[in-house]
């Protein structure tokens, strides 16, 4: 091997070494850009409220159930910062505070008009939307809820209130501050029925003495992670997190431990 042969190799192998040294870094550094991006405090703060499966149920505990806290937890861990959870009495406020980036996160129904306000991952759940009836209703079957003179409870702002305010032609909407407020109006027959997503009409069951989830649904949530806007450079990591969180049985533990119900299978039908 020539002089020249044996420089040109050792050239080519420091270079390697050095590529291979310069990568560990390289990848730290584009995990600290991205939980900038995505927690630019230094905390991940996300928007939860209680009462339902799919954000948190409050125990008193350092780690209450629920699916939304449980994958805000894993996100925090994953971007190496701090885990806030910042709990909102009701989901309006929620979406309020990701609109104008109060918090970093929110774990939502991922809808046309929400996209307009706020960055989505992928889905990662699919639940069923339904009605839960008081002790004592005749009705059997979301499809018979929408009749003259019943009444229809959603909550004030949510996705119920603005789909049913357009889809039921004869039933009228009650709108309810928040859903301890509607356990209340279930309780007292002040309505005839509950619109929401099933995981969150079966733990308001257990409030409601009688009640039922009638059979049948008017609709489908599609669960997502969403993020302020302008903060696109972090949606890479979230669709890499969200197929992660998936495939690794985070979801379905978290949704088994939270105990809801209500979701969809692949090809099931109304």
């Amino acid at each position: 091997m020539t002089s020249a042969a044996i420089v040109l190799r050792r050239a080519l192998a420091i270079a390697l070494l050095a590529c291979a040294a310069a990568r560990p870094g390289a990848s730290a550094a584009a995990e600290a850009d991205i939980a900038h991006v995505l927690a630019p405090s230094g905390h991940l703060r996300a928007g939860l409220y209680p009462g339902t499966p799919t954000s948190v149920l409050p125990d008193g505990t350092d780690n209450p159930r629920g699916v939304g806290y449980a994958i805000g937890k894993e996100m925090a861990r994953r971007l190496h910062v701090d885990y806030e959870p910042v709990v909102f009495a009701k989901n309006a406020e929620v979406l309020a505070a990701i609109r104008t980036g109060a918090v970093d996160v929110v774990f939502t129904n991922a809808s046309a008009a929400r996209a307009k306000e706020m960055d989505f991952g992928p889905v990662y759940l699919e639940i069923e939307l339904g009605y839960l009836v008081p002790d004592g209703s005749t009705l059997s079957n979301a499809r018979d809820v929408d009749a003259s003179g019943r009444k229809v409870g959603v909550t004030a702002g949510s996705t119920s209130d603005a789909t049913l305010g357009r889809e039921l032609k004869q039933a009228t909407l009650i709108r309810s501050p928040t859903l301890k407020d509607a356990v209340a109006q279930l309780k007292g027959h002040e309505i005839d029925a509950f619109a929401t997503n099933k995981a969150t009409l079966f733990e308001m069951a257990e409030q409601v003495p009688g009640s039922r989830v009638l059979d049948g649904r008017w609709g489908e949530e599609h669960h997502a992670i969403a993020i302020p806007k302008g903060r696109d450079a972090g949606l890479d990591f979230l669709r890499e997190f969200t197929a992660e969180i998936r495939s690794s049985g985070l979801v379905s533990a978290a949704a088994e431990r939270a105990g809801l119900k209500g979701t969809i299978a692949p090809g099931k039908e109304p």
